[in-house]
């Protein structure tokens, strides 16, 4: 066997240092970005998800713990043909795991095109449409109070190919697990919020 010269080993054993960096750096990347649950990366994102209560990419305080904390006003475009039922989802994305639920509504009729501002209002919900818990652990909406700093806060409408048989109150887990394979289409929308 030829034997290494001390130069080249030199140059190996840096080379392999700033390869063991870099795979380390790579591990830590990883382990810092949160990767949606699988069910809510399916469907194409056709649904234009908007709001007229959301101002530049930012809540307005009456939105959140800060004003009223009631829900905003949210529009999609058509969901395609066979769609069933709609689902949405809000959750803060700056918080661990797949981050703190604040709204989970389900099984809303697929002619649906909007929601009013308020919508968990008793007297607005005739539609058929289920509430979930939020992370607060209230049913219905729970605005953004972030502990500090900017947080976003992300907005997911899913268009589905079945009604959920889900109860009230249902969590974000059960409404990942039962919408897995069944997304037909989906919108996002993004908005900011700080004390």
């Amino acid at each position: 066997m030829r034997p290494i010269h001390p130069k080249s080993a030199k140059s190996f054993s840096r080379a392999a240092k700033l390869l063991l960096v870099g795979i380390l750096a790579a591990m830590e990347l990883a382990a810092c970005r949160r990767t949606e649950p699988a069910a809510e990366q399916q469907g194409s994102d056709l649904l234009n998800l908007s709001s007229t209560s959301i101002q530049n990419g930012r809540f307005p305080a009456e939105f959140t713990c800060d004003g009223a904390d009631h829900s905003p006003a949210l529009a999609w475009k058509a969901p395609p043909s066979g769609t069933q039922s709609l689902a949405i989802l809000l959750y803060d994305r700056d918080t661990p795991g797949n981050g703190f639920v604040h709204w989970v509504l389900f099984n809303l009729p697929p002619e649906m095109r909007s929601l009013p501002e308020g919508f968990q209002q008793p007297a607005e919900n005739r539609s058929g449409t289920q509430l979930g818990v939020n992370d607060f652990g209230r049913i219905g909406y729970g605005g953004p109070c972030p502990p500090t700093g900017t947080h976003h806060y992300i907005f997911k409408v899913f268009a589905l190919e079945n009604r959920l048989s889900l109860p009230a109150g249902a969590t974000r887990a059960q409404l990942d697990q039962a919408i897995q394979g069944h997304v037909l289409a989906r919108g996002t929308l993004t908005a900011a919020y700080s004390h």
